[in-house]
């Protein structure tokens, strides 16, 4: 069955007039102004033709037309992540366990455990990004010692955000970490009272010790990495984005890395609309690396699917501010040379630009560059630019962002790190991080988005309930109601203001005749779900230019077929990606019980440190009186 069948509909539109595709009862929310409302959608040829009430759609259904009743379910615009790792995620997804939404350390080693197994001999189980420690009942990561119990003969790579790493004992084999082995700049080996490694490597502040030790394991080639591409396309179709913004990233090397996203573009393969940024990867030749990809495309080369959009989101790595809030902010020194010739190089080539900026001591000084390049005509200039993360930007700098034409890109960073935040400068400070009200009120164009796949969850969801609500996944609440957004605005960051920093406002976001058909057919609806539901919501039928790339419950079988999924012994293949669980508006009685559960394994742990004189108390003492027998 191709449509779910719908009573009293006649074929009556001609070859030429009819819709490929007409979702209709629905609550349709369109972003247009001009019809904020309807009840269905008619697209052909990619593009939206028909907005409206139901009788509206007769002279769009032809006898080719495939016609989806959304049962009464609400419909938004397809989401767009304005800051993903998209391309780089692809290519190493199928081999990672992912924590993602995993409500317990207990489930996640077991997880962690059972894939051990099934792993083949050369083979490493990573756990790579896109959880917290603070996701977890027992507010704790995981120990080298669990590792090696979990794995003593298979390599575990654990990465914890920015911050940390966690290698058991084969892992420090394979990776060739001895006790020999020198702390690199910006990093630190964790070393035992006998100078051997203990297995934690440490982000001091630079992340590169962690990402170039993940660099060493095995890599997926040729057909195998178009295969995890397109399976983790579809795993970010399943939360209902249809567009991203890929923000390249650390050993993302152009042109070769970009091979397998350009070529399933070229068969017609992609299910995301992507625009993807450069990034020079080696410190000191970044002046010759931007030259070059000057002379070999420029912004807008490409189609409404994989498209150039610029620069960044590094232009020169002595001008990275490295955010991990567990250690004090990086003194950078002297970069502003090469920063503006950098600068100077892209906006006279018609380059825009986005910048990696986590401190408001960074943004001043990237600001000055601009400034006197500004007097020179430069600024602004038509080229976008934007800055991206922005934690603890000023006013002062929102206003001098403005006035050179700037826009900004925030991420739900703080979802994972909003503790780490507040311990490192203080529940006054983490109030305006980043001060999104502030940026909204000064007209500035802000997109929102997650910056997964390593540190934040590629799950939109978890990132829109941290704009409506400004909590942690540990449910702590950092951001007060006055830099919080209503739930129409945070949709829009998510859809209109991507949009706006690649130039395709008037093509995406909107749902109107002429943009394209890219929506998304909710679990829950958004507007009124409780808000503690929100990172539950998933998508049941995403369509990107009219084609069903997603489709689940009532739609299981709409969408269309994907390759067999290899490694057979991948952890998507066993575990899928994003774990959902129960919402807890109806699973206070589950959560209960994982709560006791978690409970008793953290006393189990705290034990086993008393006993061994890591923590000089061996009981808990009973501080309810309730219980004091």
């Amino acid at each position: 069955m191709s449509t779910i069948p719908v009573g009293g509909l006649v074929p009556t539109a001609v070859d030429g007039v009819a819709a490929d595709l007409v979702v209709r009862n629905a609550k349709v929310y369109t972003a247009d102004p001009a019809r904020p409302q309807a009840d269905a959608v008619a697209i052909r040829d990619g593009r939206i033709t028909a907005i409206g009430d139901d009788v509206d759609m007769t002279p769009f259904i032809g006898t080719r037309t495939r016609v989806v009743d959304a049962l009464g379910r609400r419909i938004v615009p397809g989401l767009n992540d304005s800051h993903l790792h998209v391309i780089r995620g692809g290519l190493n997804y199928v081999l990672e366990l992912r924590w993602d939404g995993v409500p317990t350390l207990r489930q996640g080693l077991s997880m962690l455990r059972e894939q051990a197994g099934r792993t083949p001999r050369g083979q490493w189980v990573r756990v790579v990004g896109g959880w917290s420690g603070e996701q977890f009942a027992e507010r704790r990561l995981p120990t080298v010692a669990e590792l090696n119990a979990a794995a003593p003969d298979t390599p575990v790579f654990v990465l914890h955000l920015y911050q940390s790493a966690i290698l058991n004992r084969a892992a420090l084999k394979a990776a060739g970490i001895t006790k020999d082995s020198p702390d690199p700049k910006g990093g630190q080996i964790v070393r035992g009272r006998d100078g051997e490694p203990t297995g934690m490597l440490l982000a001091a502040p630079s992340a590169m010790l962690l990402y170039s030790t993940l660099a060493k394991g095995p890599l997926l080639e040729g057909e195998d990495r178009k295969t995890s591409t397109v399976h983790f396309l579809r795993e970010l179709n399943r939360f209902g984005l249809t567009s991203a913004i890929d923000a390249a990233g650390g050993f993302q090397n152009f042109p070769e890395n970009y091979g397998t996203v350009t070529e399933l573009a070229n068969e017609g393969r992609l299910s995301l609309r992507i625009a993807y940024h450069l990034f020079p990867q080696t410190a000191g030749q970044e002046i010759a690396d931007l030259k070059r990809w000057i002379e070999m495309i420029k912004p807008g080369d490409g189609d409404e699917w994989l498209r150039l959009n610029g620069a960044g989101e590094n232009l020169t790595w002595a001008a990275a501010d490295f955010e991990n809030f567990t250690e004090p902010r990086p003194q950078l020194g002297g970069y502003e040379s090469e920063f503006e010739e950098a600068v100077r190089l892209l906006t006279e080539n018609g380059w825009g630009f986005r910048l990696h900026a986590t401190y408001d001591e960074t943004i001043r000084r990237d600001l000055a560059v601009f400034e006197k390049l500004a007097a020179q005509g430069l600024f602004p200039a038509g080229n976008r630019w934007l800055f991206d993360h922005a934690e603890t930007v000023s006013p002062q700098s929102l206003d001098r962002i403005a006035a050179l034409g700037g826009a900004l890109s925030v991420q739900n960073r703080l979802s994972f790190q909003g503790e780490a935040f507040v311990r490192r400068y203080g529940a006054t400070a983490a109030e305006q991080a980043p001060p999104v009200r502030a940026m909204l009120d000064r007209g500035l164009t802000v997109g929102a988005g997650t910056d997964a796949t390593r540190v934040s969850s590629y799950n939109p969801w978890v990132a829109l309930h941290w704009l409506v609500s400004g909590k942690t996944v540990g449910n702590l609440t950092i951001r007060p109601p006055a830099n919080l957004v209503d739930r129409e605005t945070a949709l829009a960051m998510y859809t209109r203001g991507g949009a706006e920093l690649t130039g395709e406002g008037d093509v995406k976001g909107v749902l109107r005749p002429g943009c394209y058909g890219d929506l998304t057919v909710l679990s829950d609806d958004f507007f009124t779900v409780p808000e503690q539901d929100i990172p539950h919501i998933e998508s049941l039928l995403t369509v990107v230019g009219g084609r069903i790339v997603y489709a689940a419950g009532a739609y299981e079988g709409l969408d269309e077929a994907l390759p067999p999924l290899r490694p057979e012994w991948s952890p998507v293949a066993h575990y899928g990606g994003y774990q959902a669980t129960a919402k807890p508006s109806i699973a206070g009685g589950r959560q209960a019980d994982l709560l006791g559960q978690a409970v008793a394994e953290s006393e189990q742990h705290r034990q086993w440190r008393a006993q061994r004189g890591f923590i000089p108390e061996a009981r808990t003492e009973i501080f309810d009186t309730c219980f004091v027998l």
